[in-house]
């Protein structure tokens, strides 16, 4: 492993890039002299040096990498902004926040232990200090184009931006300061932090004007829109990192986010935005895109857009805020959407983009609240591309995309919105045959467990609100074709797939129950807890003299459930149960860890089943 260098001497150091300035030596020997002997004791009297405009043009780039890294460098990094040719101060900002990026990249803010000692000056402060650079910087270019340089910067920050506290703080300014806009700032609270500025709260007559100005440094008419639809889309794609980047429970910077977004032109949530955002072509990496040349060919976020409308959604709801509020259905627009975002490799989609989702989550919500399920209320679809031979193609599929989510994302309140959500939608279905099926066809295919019991209880949902429908038209002595949920055709139809044969369980070892019974838990304990909910027991395990859902019972279903599911399936947890309390399960090596509760749970239930059944 290499030495490091010895440090350098502060009084010599301080005597060395006094004395040596030129015409002394010349500018690259200065150069070398000068980063040889920088130290934090040397940076008052290098700032001194830099306050000559002709040297600092000259010298003034090459020193952005290695002060950045030096403790107390701000001033220096501020007078070379100010003074240096920006053009090439502003390639080498970029360059150090290249490579900043790669050197293991981010600060440890979780808490946990690094091996390798932490830097003198952290990332963070280092990526908020050279942000502070490029907000001089930019402003002092004179040129026709001066978008064709902001494009490249817009770039390199979104690329080595990380969605902190401060580095959004840092980036808000940034665009504050290239977009022109200032907003008073926003009341205090325990959550915000505030960085450094310079561009605001430095002295701007201090800046030397650019040697490399154009002739007719007249900026084209066209620029202003070009330059603010850049900001625009590079502040959408900031808050799509920032909301994947943080719980958005806690997301402190959200509200400055979507004031920005709104300084920018964006503040309105017209059915063209919509559709864009619904129909138009993904756009994850809109800066990337080769075609920037005019504003209409620079596309926004559409994650961005996706999580800028869910907070004028929630934000109007919760706190009863002055937002724009969107112009859509779940059908066909929310459907759209979500079918973009999930069409290929859901579960990697779901993982790395998890406040996108939540978003996604939120706006179907708040759609449903409001009544908006289909722009057309009389029919189930309003997709043009629907197919029309299978009126149930676009509930299922919404249906499986929200019930995915319910599955992959890593936060339990979302999964748990998200199959809310699908409930919700699948009950919106005006066609009962068509809700027959879509519950037909997610208890019959689907692989997981947890899936299979959200589809039991909404069953359930479905036989309890048929209720009430059947009675009113009783009473309005309509004769309406009858709600098959009102009728036993939607237990007949679904009877097999909740309560399967199991008859062949009892053929396998321990091990092999133990494994179904893990795998398949929360489904069973559903089924259990309809089959009380059909055929009903009191507390105490005594039998209800008569099910209230005789009217919705096939003939015999009790006695048959009984027999190809119930009684295979009490004899299956008492054989498991068995062999545990006998120590027996142990010596196989066999654990149950949290199955164990479960199953006496289930046992308590089948027993009040097999009590009633035996009376």
């Amino acid at each position: 492993m290499a030495a490091e260098p010895p440090k350098p001497d502060p009084a010599k150091a301080i005597e060395a890039i006094r004395e040596a300035r030129p015409p002394a030596t010349d500018r690259f020997t200065y150069l070398t002299i000068v980063e040889t002997n920088l130290c934090p004791e040397v940076l008052p009297t290098l700032n001194e040096v830099l306050q000559d405009p002709g040297l600092t043009q000259e010298i003034g780039w090459d020193l952005v990498f290695n002060l950045v890294s030096l403790p107390g460098s701000e001033e220096c990094l501020e007078t070379v902004a100010r003074l240096g040719n920006p053009r090439e101060v502003i390639l080498k900002v970029l360059e150090t926040l290249e490579l900043l990026d790669s050197e293991n990249g981010e600060d440890n803010e979780d808490g946990e232990e690094q091996e390798k000692p932490e830097p003198a000056v952290s990332p963070t402060n280092k990526f908020i200090t050279l942000l502070g650079m490029l907000a001089i910087l930019h402003k002092r270019i004179k040129t026709k184009y001066p978008s064709r340089f902001l494009a490249q910067t817009l770039h390199t920050v979104y690329r080595t931006y990380r969605p902190t506290q401060e580095r959004t703080a840092s980036v808000l300014n940034l665009v504050h300061s290239l977009s022109g806009q200032r907003r008073p700032p926003l009341p205090s609270r325990k959550s915000s932090v505030n960085v450094a500025n310079p561009d605001q709260t430095g002295d701007a007559s201090k800046n030397a004007p650019d040697p490399e100005a154009d002739r007719d440094d007249r900026e084209d008419p066209d620029e202003t829109d070009l330059q603010q639809k850049q900001l625009l889309s590079f502040a959408t794609c900031i808050l799509e990192a920032y909301a994947n980047g943080n719980e958005m429970a806690w997301a402190a910077r959200l509200l400055e986010l979507q004031a920005l977004i709104g300084d920018l032109g964006l503040d309105s949530c017209s059915k063209a935005f919509i559709h864009q955002v619904c129909d138009g072509p993904m756009h994850s990496e809109p800066l990337e895109e080769p075609d920037l040349s005019s504003p209409d060919k620079i596309a926004l976020s559409t994650g961005g857009c996706v999580c800028l409308v869910a907070y004028w959604a929630f934000s109007s709801t919760v706190f009863d805020a002055t937002h724009p509020q969107p112009e859509m259905h779940v059908f066909p627009e929310h459907f759209a959407v979500l079918d973009k975002f999930l069409q290929d490799d859901a579960h990697s989609q779901i993982q790395n983009s998890v406040g996108t989702i939540e978003a996604l989550i939120t706006i179907g919500l708040w759609l449903e609240s409001n009544n908006l399920v289909s722009t057309n209320p009389s029919s189930p679809l309003a997709n043009p591309a629907a197919s029309p031979e299978d009126p149930t193609s676009d509930f299922m599929r919404y249906i499986h995309l929200t019930t995915l989510i319910a599955l992959y994302h890593p936060s339990i309140q979302v999964r748990n919105a998200a199959s809310v959500l699908a409930g919700l939608v699948l009950h919106a279905n005006p066609e009962d045959d068509d809700r027959l099926k879509i519950l037909e066809d997610l208890l019959e295919n689907c692989m997981f467990a947890t899936l299979k019991a959200r589809a039991v209880a909404w069953l359930r949902e479905e036989l309890l609100a048929a209720v009430p429908s059947a009675q009113k038209q009783q009473q309005q002595q309509q004769k309406p074709p009858p709600n098959l949920f009102a009728t036993p055709q939607a237990l007949e139809t679904v009877q097999y797939v909740v309560f399967p044969p199991l008859a062949s369980l009892l053929d396998l070892p321990t091990l092999g129950l133990v494994e179904y019974l893990t795998a398949n838990a929360p489904f069973l304990m559903q089924a259990v807890n309809f089959a009380l909910f059909l055929w009903g027991s009191s507390s105490s395990g005594a039998p209800e003299t008569e099910s209230r859902w005789k009217h919705v019972l096939p003939a015999n279903m009790e006695a048959t459930v009984r027999e190809r599911w119930l009684e295979p399936l009490r004899e299956v947890v008492e054989r498991v149960e068995s062999e545990r309390e006998s120590g027996e399960l142990g010596k196989e090596g066999v654990e149950l860890g949290p199955l164990g509760g479960e199953l006496e749970v289930l046992r308590e239930r089948m027993g009040r089943l097999w009590f009633r059944g035996r009376d």
